[in-house]
């Protein structure tokens, strides 16, 4: 009997550590709404305050990360599954022009000044690409906000033109992933890799939409098999095919997203995601060192800067100039933060020795504030009565 216990009491710290974890970040993502604050910006405090950098009580981030990792994975897996390219293609036309075309000139305009402040290329690249992205999540709660200030026509432009800018930014990713060599990897093995994980996926596409139409009635095996699928062809990508954990997630979610299941794999998955990614969020803040403050305020302000005046001016400009039929300020600020999809590219390029700490310090600082300025700012304009 003591031995069947013995590896319960040994893994009880953890599980009460994950526990008070899962309950600090409530409370505080409570406290952050209450305040008018995205609940995310309570989640990143609880882990600065369980960060080594700062003063009292250090968590544990190896076992922060046995959720967080998963957390990001399934995160960005349901974003995959949102995004319907068939759909934008007939209903989003003019936005299949615009958001590709944002991208691009917000890349250009944020990698041109990280040269100028002395970043080498590949890393400037993917911090430029970086600050080109959005974040599909930030927006779907702008959204779907019970505070939101949006009308539906808003609504629609700010969805459709986030996740072209992920469509987007992960192809120019995987480019980049070739291109730079991250991983150890490059040249004519590198291009090998990306086409056999594209071989995978397309026959994704077909064999887990089969599998989840015949599982449809069964909730348990179906909810088991979302998950699994999500996590399975994320970590076989990664692992074999040289592509990062994170850009696999999402091209797995894109894997589902055309098979009349979609929308029910999607809506199971939530719960789970969105308790992960609580996880990833705390992770996430146990990275930020106040002490480096100094060091990477340049780099924060110059992002922030850049996310001004690359993003938010050029999205106001093209959605004025497009006549949309939203609101074109509204539109610019909802998709003027720098997303999470945006820290896994800073991780990549600081693992691959392309971007310093004080870097890697100045764009998870952008993360934070971007995030909260732009949740907070898109509801100051009131809807029309």
């Amino acid at each position: 009997m003591g031995d069947i216990l013995a590896p319960v009491d040994h893994t009880a710290p953890a599980i009460l550590e994950l526990g008070s974890l899962l309950l600090v970040a409530a409370l505080a993502g409570k406290l952050a709404r209450n305040l008018g604050l995205p609940a995310v910006i309570g989640y990143l405090l609880v882990g600065v305050a369980v960060s080594p950098f700062t003063p009292g009580y250090v968590a544990n981030r190896q076992q922060l990360s046995i959720l967080a990792d998963p957390g990001v994975v399934l995160l960005l897996f349901e974003v995959g599954i949102e995004l319907n390219p068939h759909q934008l293609a007939r209903e989003g036309r003019r936005l299949l022009l615009l958001s590709p075309l944002q991208v691009l000139i917000t890349w250009a305009i944020s990698a041109a000044a990280c040269l100028a402040f002395g970043m080498r290329l590949p890393g400037a690249a993917l911090i430029g690409l970086s600050i080109a992205m959005s974040s599909s999540v930030v927006v779907v709660n702008i959204t779907r906000s019970r505070r939101r200030t949006t009308d539906p026509r808003t609504d629609e432009v700010l969805l459709g033109w986030s996740v072209i800018q992920d469509l987007v930014g992960v192809s120019a990713a995987l480019v980049l992933v070739v291109v730079v060599g991250l991983g150890g990897r490059s040249g004519l093995i590198a291009i090998v890799q990306v086409l056999a994980f594209a071989a995978i996926a397309a026959i994704a596409a077909f064999v887990l939409p089969w599998l989840l139409r015949r599982l449809l009635a069964d909730h348990d095996l179906f909810l088991l098999l979302s998950v699994a699928s999500g996590l399975v062809l994320a970590g076989v990508r990664s692992l074999f095919f040289g592509i990062p954990l994170a850009l696999a997630a999402f091209v797995a979610g894109l894997a589902t997203t055309e098979s009349p299941v979609a929308a029910e794999a999607r809506q199971r998955l939530l719960p789970f995601r969105d308790v992960f990614a609580v996880m990833f969020f705390v992770a996430l803040g146990t990275l930020i060192d106040p002490g480096k403050a100094g060091l990477a305020l340049p780099w924060l302000l110059l992002f922030l800067g850049l996310v001004v005046v690359g993003k938010v001016v050029v999205v106001w400009a093209m959605a004025r100039l497009a006549r949309l039929g939203a609101r074109p300020l509204q539109v610019a600020v909802g998709l003027g933060q720098v997303g999470e999809f945006s820290y896994v590219l800073g991780g990549l390029a600081l693992g691959g020795g392309l971007i310093s700490s004080a870097v890697s310090e100045g764009l998870i600082g952008a993360v934070v504030a971007s995030i909260a300025g732009s949740s907070i700012l898109v509801r100051l304009r009131k809807p029309a009565s």
